[in-house]
């Protein structure tokens, strides 16, 4: 057991191997591949994908931002040139896959169109709560890949930029982080909500 848990990438493959054991039993038991199915794996992508993104979210606003200043300067390039890259890639296709799985899961569920216009076509409450997760969530993608990734390579050096624009760069990613932050507790709200509408 001790070979598995060292080892990153064999934790994930046996992880994935488990959870492959659960599909097949599902599939055994319940005799079809159908469109039933494919909404559960692809809520399981959405669900697994969705905590890798608001994870490290809440990783880069509860742990790494408000710890930043009590870093000694001789240790910071640490952060900045090995955990933060490798964090904001893990982030960014986080966000990636948790959007293209969820409008994939609206889809075969028949509400995505129905909840991109808030529910307003059909009067469902349950449309128009999964709807503003969604904007909200396409907000939150919009931000992760053209305002705090862009920034973040200018504040991280990956960039090569002067002090005064890569300070700047740094406030902007931080800005936007935070607005995530802040859309991200509405957004999963209703998300839940849409689940267990009244």
């Amino acid at each position: 057991m001790t070979s598995i848990l060292t080892s990153l990438n064999r934790t994930i493959i046996v992880g994935s191997l488990l959870t492959l054991l659960f599909v097949a039993y599902f599939i055994s038991t319940n005799g079809s591949i159908d469109e039933y199915f494919w909404q559960f794996i692809f809520r399981y992508i959405h669900v697994l994908a969705g905590i890798m993104w608001i994870g490290l979210l809440y990783y880069f606003n509860f742990v790494q931002i408000p710890n930043m200043p009590k870093i000694p300067d001789e240790q910071k390039p640490a952060i900045g040139k090995v955990i933060a890259p490798a964090a904001l890639w893990y982030f960014r296709w986080a966000a990636m896959v948790t959007l293209i799985s969820g409008i994939i899961l609206g889809h075969l569920n028949g509400y995505l169109l129905s909840a991109l216009q808030l529910g307003i076509a059909d009067s469902n409450p349950a449309n128009t709560a999964i709807g503003i997760g969604m904007w909200l969530a396409i907000i939150m993608f919009f931000n992760v890949w053209f305002v705090i990734w862009p920034n973040q390579k200018k504040a991280l050096g990956i960039v090569e930029v002067s002090a005064e624009e890569k300070a700047g760069a740094a406030k902007t990613a931080m800005l936007f982080s935070r607005t995530n932050t802040l859309l991200s507790i509405p957004m999963l709200f209703a998300m839940v909500a849409a689940q267990n509408i009244w």
